[in-house]
C-alpha cells in the first residue's frame, strides 16, 4: 500500500472525508516521499529527514480523521496523543519519551497480530489434535510397568476411525456442549503498587515482566467447554509458532521508518511566557518535545528506538495563539503548513450522505438490526445540514461533531421504540426534521444545553 500515488492516496482519504483538499495533498506527498525515501542508497536515505506538518483550523473538520486514515493506509503503526498531557522535566505528569514507548508498544501489538494470522492454519490444526488426544486419550504406545497391553494394530485402527468421528463431531459443533479439562497458565502475580510519576509509567511493567520470569511458570487445571477450549489452545499453540524475538525486531523497524505521531493540541502549549514561577512551562515542554521530533534515541522496553524518521503531524486550532508562537526550534521542524476550512451547509449534505462510513449509512444499519428501515428524503438530509450550520454559527463551531448531537436528537423516539417496531418503515422528511428540532434551534439559550 504504500506505492500509493499521491493521486491515489488522495482518492483513497475522499473515501471517508470530505473536502479539505489542502490537507489531504500535503499528507499525500509526505507519505510518498517515505516510499521515495526507501528507493534512495544507504548513505543518502539516512541524510533525509520527514517532512512533519502542522494542521491549523477549527475542531471537527477532519484533523484527527485525515492522520488516521493515512496511518491505516500505510500500515504504519499510529498513534494520537495530545500535546497538553505532556509535562515538563521535574513535574509529575507524562514523559515526553512516553510516546515513543507507546508506539512501539503499538507496532510490536500489530506484527505479533499480522505474525499469528500467518501461522493460524497450522495453530488450528495442531489445537485441534490436543483438544482430541483431551477428548479420546490416545493409547499407550510401550507397554504399562503394571502389565498393561499396547493396543494391537486392530486396536489401533479402531482407535482412529473412532478418532476421525470425533474430529467429525468437533467440525459440525455437535461436541460444543461437552466439557473438557485443559492446563492453563496461572498468570496471578504478588501484588506491587507503584507509585507512578515522570519517567515511571513503564516501572509497574517492567516489575511483572520480571518477577513473572522469577517466578516459575505454574499451571492450574480448569474445565471449560469444547469452543472456549479450543480457542485457549488455538492461542497457545500459535505462540509457539511465532518467534517473538523476529517480532520486536520488526516492530522497531516499522516505528523507526514509517511510525506516525499525530500531535493534538499543539496550540495549548505554544505560548511563550515572560514571567518567572512554579507552574509547568508550555515553552519547556515545547523544549522537551524538540529533541523527540528532532531525532533522538529512547529506551524502551523493546530496545532503542531512533525517531529520526518517524513523521510527526501536529494539529491545533489555533485560535488564541498562532504557529509563530511556537520556539523557534518547533517552527522549523514543522516546514509544512496546512489550513483547514471551517465547515458550511454544503459540507454537511456530503458529509452525511458520501463517505463509505456516512452518519446515515450507520444509523440506518443500526436500526436495521432491530428490523426498523430508515428512510431519509433529499428535503431532510438538506434541513439537517442547514441546522447544523445555524447552531454551529450561534453556539460553539464544533463542526461535524455537531451532526452526531442533531442526529441523537432527531431519532431518540425511533431508537428507543425500535424493539417494539420491528418490520416498521420511518420516513425521515423535512416536517419529521423541523418539527423535532426547530424549537430547540429557536430558543438559543435551550440550544446551548441540548445541541
Amino acid at each position: 500500500m504504500e506505492a500509493l500515488t499521491p493521486r491515489e492516496i488522495v482518492q483513497e482519504l475522499d473515501k471517508y472525508i470530505v473536502g479539505q483538499d489542502k490537507a489531504k495533498r500535503a499528507v499525500a506527498i509526505a507519505l510518498r516521499n517515505r516510499w521515495r525515501r526507501q528507493q534512495l542508497s544507504p548513505e543518502l536515505r539516512d541524510e533525509v529527514a520527514p517532512k512533519n506538518i502542522i494542521m491549523i483550523g477549527p475542531t471537527g473538520v477532519g484533523k484527527t480523521e485525515i492522520a488516521r486514515r493515512l496511518a491505516a493506509l500505510a500500515r504504519s503503526p499510529f498513534l494520537k496523543i495530545e500535546a497538553s498531557k505532556f509535562t515538563e522535566v521535574g513535574y509529575v505528569g507524562r514523559d515526553v519519551e512516553s510516546m515513543i514507548r507507546d508506539l512501539t508498544e503499538l507496532a510490536k501489538n500489530m506484527v505479533q497480530q499480522e505474525a499469528l494470522e500467518q501461522v493460524r492454519t497450522r495453530a488450528a490444526e495442531l489445537a485441534e489434535e490436543r483438544l482430541l488426544d483431551l477428548l479420546l486419550p490416545p493409547p499407550p504406545t510401550t507397554p504399562q510397568l503394571e502389565g498393561g497391553l499396547v493396543l494391537d494394530e486392530l486396536g489401533q485402527q479402531h482407535y482412529q476411525r473412532t478418532r476421525e468421528k470425533f474430529r467429525t463431531y468437533l467440525r459440525e459443533a455437535k461436541l460444543d456442549d461437552r466439557f473438557v479439562e485443559i492446563e492453563v497458565q496461572d498468570r496471578n502475580l504478588p501484588m506491587i503498587e507503584v507509585i507512578s510519576g515522570s519517567g515511571m509509567e513503564e516501572m509497574d511493567i517492567n516489575i511483572r515482566d520480571m518477577l513473572g520470569n522469577i517466578f516459575p511458570q505454574r499451571k492450574k487445571r480448569r474445565k471449560a467447554k469444547v469452543p472456549e477450549a479450543l480457542s485457549i489452545l488455538l492461542q497457545e499453540e500459535s505462540q509457539k509458532l511465532i518467534d517473538i524475538d523476529n517480532v520486536v525486531k520488526e516492530a522497531v523497524r516499522r516505528v523507526e521508518q514509517s511510525g506516525i505521531i499525530f500531535l493534538d493540541e499543539i496550540d495549548k502549549i505554544a505560548g511563550r511566557e515572560r514571567g518567572a514561577g512554579p507552574d509547568v512551562s508550555r515553552e519547556g515542554v515545547q523544549r522537551d518535545l524538540l529533541p523527540i521530533v528532532e531525532g533522538s534515541t529512547v529506551n524502551t522496553k523493546y530496545g532503542m528506538v531512533k525517531t529520526d524518521h518517524i513523521l510527526f503531524i501536529a494539529a491545533g486550532a489555533f485560535h488564541v495563539s498562532k504557529p509563530s508562537d511556537l520556539i523557534p526550534e518547533m517552527q522549523g521542524r514543522f516546514p509544512i503548513r496546512v489550513e483547514l476550512y471551517a465547515l458550511g451547509k454544503e459540507d454537511f449534505v456530503r458529509i452525511l450522505r458520501e463517505p463509505q462510513n456516512a452518519l446515515l449509512k450507520q444509523y440506518k444499519a443500526l436500526l436495521a438490526t432491530e428490523g426498523v428501515e430508515l428512510v431519509f428524503t433529499d428535503e431532510a438530509i438538506d434541513e439537517l445540514a442547514s441546522i447544523a450550520e445555524r447552531v454551529n454559527l450561534q453556539t460553539e463551531n464544533i463542526g461535524a461533531r455537531r451532526l452526531y448531537t442533531i442526529l441523537e436528537r432527531l431519532l431518540d423516539d425511533i431508537s428507543f421504540t425500535a424493539p417494539d417496531a420491528a418490520g416498521r418503515r420511518v420516513v425521515i422528511d423535512r416536517q419529521y426534521v423541523s418539527e423535532r428540532l426547530e424549537d430547540i434551534v429557536k430558543s438559543e439559550d435551550l440550544s446551548h444545553y441540548i445541541l
